[in-house]
């Protein structure tokens, strides 16, 4: 009787708890069951009615009257307003990382969330519409705003500068347009300013120095012109200042030497002009200065004496200036230094041995230069780190391959074009300690044979030996080469049959791996009527220009699906151009005058859409040129000396 009563009385008091919800889900059905403030749940529906697709499904679930239980909303416990809308394109699990989307426009009611402190939209790729003018008006709050990667379009609000309280703004990747407003010089909170890859226009207003706390400034990649600020160096707390890519013009100024915090300063591919102003002296000037570029510039001047005192470069890229002078010995005091580009400027004299102290060096770039004299073997090849040299088309007159430099441990690019090299190509560079990726050694005075033994150069990415007087075969060894993506051998005296060449290089064309040929200026002879047979497709320049090729260009040529550059000129090929060419839709240039081609140009030629450059003249095609673009839109030239041509550009046809 007794356990009966147990058992009945634990039966009742299921029952009765099957009828009330657990504390946890009392407490989020009542948070459900409580209304959000009516003009934040407008606001968000209006948001939502602006989204068409969601593909997290994030806003499928927002439904009731509890906005504040909504995925990506944060309300205040103390007011109940929302205070933060956080749904990032990037959602990362324990599982798995999705990029989500929202197609749709960015909707201005979203002012109306008066309490909102952060909006994070930010790479949610097909957002577009406009960032709302009256958002620094209606959104007092605001200290973070990211709304990166979407569709913006239209000008950052000069009420933006109303946002007091704002951290971080990043507006990046974006299709942004307008001049930066002066009011951003208001925002003296900002510590992340980001609005690169935008088209933003017009000056670096002056205003921005006021922002005191600003960490990372980067407006690279818009059409910003005048000058920098001259006030720049005001930014005391400034370790991050990207403003590359862009119109600048002006000198550097010299307060950005009062950076003391700066780690990474990017001004390349501007128009400055003067003189590098730093640093001025080893102080601890720019002391914390990791990354450095200022390349694509016109600086003139020299190197300043003291660029070694920036104690904590770890690369810096001076290239395509107008520098002058020596390099600096000083430049030895930077033991952190792994990569150092000086290529195309005017330096002169000869290589500091101090270049031997630096044990970290990777990437030595001093190309297109006037540096002479002899190689500081005994300190250069102190550099067992270093992978990349290039000291191609400087006045070293090497007269022979230097040998140490093959016997460098880590040394797999080499770059020694137009340095006096004279005689056969060397065999140590065969048996280098580490493998060969890229060997180029062209514009010298090569002779000699295409050894055999290049095919045991299973590394090799890129080959270049153009411009030299190398008279021989290609070896069948070639074939070895399953990493080669890059052959170029142009201007010297090779023989043989064009068709042996793509019939040794069908092989490791199946890797899809060999994207540039150019074998132009030869002696090679035969059809190519193997062309774009197999998985040659992978190739996107040929040039075969200039040698004593025949017969027909095949069908199998709109087999090269990737082609951008054709380049069949000054040969002896005949017979219709084939009309599959039309199918090779990537096509930007087609040159194929100076042949014997005869008949129609093929209509399918009106598919070549991306064609800029054509050149069918001194042939012998007739008939009408398919009328429309793109074949309408090239010169009278693109098409003369074909006798029996007509139609637009050319004169009209007659009907006789």
């Amino acid at each position: 009787m007794g356990s009966k009563l147990h058992w009945s009385l634990i039966l009742a008091l299921a029952f009765i708890i099957s009828f009330f919800p657990s504390h946890s889900e009392a407490r989020n059905q009542a948070a459900d069951q409580e209304a959000c403030n009516p003009v934040d749940l407008r606001s968000l529906a209006d948001f939502k009615a602006g989204i068409k697709v969601d593909t997290s499904g994030r806003l499928s679930k927002w439904s009731g009257n509890g906005c504040c239980s909504w995925e990506g909303i944060v309300c205040s416990n103390a007011t109940g307003r929302v205070t933060e809308i956080r749904l990032p394109g990037l959602i990362t699990t324990e599982d798995s990382i999705f990029q989500s989307e929202m197609n749709g426009f960015l909707s201005p009611s979203i002012t109306s969330i008066s309490s909102l402190q952060v909006l994070d939209l930010g790479g949610l790729i097909s957002i577009g519409g406009m960032i709302p003018p009256s958002i620094g008006f209606r959104l007092p709050d605001l200290q973070k705003i990211y709304l990166f990667g979407n569709r913006l379009t239209g000008s950052l609000p000069d009420s933006i500068g109303k946002l007091s309280k704002l951290q971080e703004l990043q507006l990046h990747e974006n299709s942004l347009s307008g001049s930066l407003p002066p009011s951003i010089g208001n925002l003296e909170s900002l510590n992340q300013l980001l609005l690169y890859s935008n088209e933003f226009f017009g000056p670096v207003p002056d205003s921005i120095t006021k922002l005191r706390n600003l960490v990372d400034l980067d407006l690279h990649g818009n059409s910003l012109s005048g000058k920098i600020p001259g006030k720049i160096g005001e930014l005391q707390g400034l370790k991050l200042l990207d403003l590359s890519n862009n119109h600048l013009t002006g000198e550097i100024p010299v307060s950005i030497t009062d950076l003391r915090s700066i780690s990474v300063l990017y001004l390349d591919t501007n128009y400055l002009q003067g003189e590098i102003p730093f640093p001025s002296s080893c102080g601890g000037q720019m002391s914390s200065l990791g990354f450095l570029r200022l390349s694509n510039n016109n600086l003139t001047g020299r190197l300043p004496p003291n660029f070694g005192c920036l104690v904590s470069l770890q690369r810096a890229a001076l290239d395509n200036n107008k520098l002058h002078g020596p390099i600096p010995s000083s430049l030895g005091n930077l033991s952190a230094l792994s990569e150092l580009y000086l290529g195309s400027n005017r330096l002169s004299g000869k290589l500091p041995c101090s270049l031997g102290q630096l044990s970290r060096l990777i990437m030595l770039n001093i190309s297109h230069n006037k540096i002479k004299g002899q190689l500081p073997q005994e300190c250069m090849s102190s550099l067992h780190n270093l992978q990349t040299l290039d000291l191609s088309f400087n006045r070293l007159n090497l007269t022979s391959f230097p040998r140490w430099i093959a016997q460098m441990p880590s040394l797999s690019r080499i770059l020694l074009a137009g340095c006096g090299i004279q005689g056969e190509i060397p065999q140590f560079l065969y048996s280098t300690p580490s493998p060969i990726q890229e060997l180029d050694l062209s514009a010298n005075n090569l002779t000699g044979i295409l050894p055999g033994w290049l095919g045991k150069l299973t590394s090799l990415y890129s080959l270049n030996l153009s411009r030299n007087s190398i008279a021989s075969n290609i070896p069948d060894t070639v074939i070895n080469l399953q990493s080669l993506g890059v052959l170029d051998l142009h201007s010297n005296l090779m023989t043989g049959s064009v068709e042996k060449v793509f019939e040794i290089g069908s092989s490791f064309l199946e890797d899809g791996t060999l994207k540039h040929i150019d074998l132009s200026d030869n002696q090679f002879t035969g059809g190519i009527e193997s062309l774009g047979l197999g998985s040659q497709a992978s190739v996107n320049h040929l040039n075969l220009s200039r040698n004593y090729l025949e017969r027909s260009l095949p069908n199998s040529v709109g087999r090269l699906m990737s082609l951008q550059v054709l380049d069949l000129s000054h040969n002896n090929l005949s017979y219709e151009l084939p009309e599959s060419l039309g199918n090779v839709i990537s096509l930007e240039k087609l040159k194929l005058q100076r042949n014997k081609f005869t008949g129609k140009i093929p209509g399918g030629f009106l598919n070549l859409k991306s064609l800029d450059e054509l050149d069918l003249s001194d042939n012998l095609l007739v008939g009408k040129i398919p009328d429309g673009k793109p074949l309408s839109q090239f010169p009278r030239s693109s098409y003369s000396r074909n006798a029996g041509l007509c139609g637009k550009p050319l004169d009209p046809c007659t009907n006789s």
